[in-house]
């Protein structure tokens, strides 16, 4: 159950920085100036052509010769990171999916580009991105699985500490399996009464 928190806590948290670091990266996407555009095709590319074990070991142990940081804020920040370059092109797609008519009423009725952005277009965006975020939240849940490997004990951390214990790895695992699914079903679920709640509301 301590494995259990853990993952839990580790899952929201990186969860939250990478919406924050996406929906940064998802505006220099659609900035129209060049230079950030570049800026955030390089980061979506870094983060896509590598794999995220990786980049929580250079976090940890690139960092650490720097500033020591915990193993629960380099495997959130590792996570988010992570994250946050596939949140950033959902978020775009959905601020992209949003009719130009709407803008174009807004600036209109005299609203600034930011304004417009604040009330009319992120509000909307957020809603059709739902679906897509939560999937991105469950790939977070499982993709946490791999802080173990930095001596974070979450879920597989604890049942791989407990395996080698015992020498009986297997039991442990199918245990750590049935939480994990348990997880997701129980986020699939609540997934499906936002985005049906939402669709009424619109």
């Amino acid at each position: 159950m301590e494995g259990l928190w853990l993952t839990l806590r580790l899952s929201v948290v990186s969860l939250l920085i990478a919406i924050v670091i996406g929906l940064f990266f998802a505006m220099l996407k659609i900035s129209r100036i060049k230079v950030l555009e570049i800026i955030a095709d390089l980061y979506i590319w870094i983060v896509r052509g590598t794999p995220l074990i990786v980049q929580i070991f250079i976090l940890f142990y690139g960092l650490a010769e720097i500033w020591l940081i915990p193993e629960f804020w380099a495997a959130s920040i590792g996570l988010a990171f992570h994250s946050g370059a596939y949140i950033a092109e959902i978020i775009r797609g959905a601020i992209q999916s949003i009719t130009k008519g709407q803008t174009e009423a807004a600036r209109s009725l005299g609203m600034n580009r930011s304004l417009t952005m604040r009330r009319i277009v992120l509000p909307q965006a957020f809603r059709r991105a739902v679906p897509s975020l939560g999937n991105q939240f469950i790939i977070g849940i499982k993709d946490s699985s791999l802080a173990s490997f930095i001596g974070l004990q979450e879920l597989f951390g604890v049942s791989n500490t407990m395996g080698s214990n015992s020498f009986n790895y297997l039991p442990y695992f199918f245990t750590v399996a049935i939480y994990y699914l348990l997880i997701v079903l129980i986020l699939t679920i609540a997934v499906n009464q936002l985005e049906k709640k939402l669709a009424v509301s619109d």
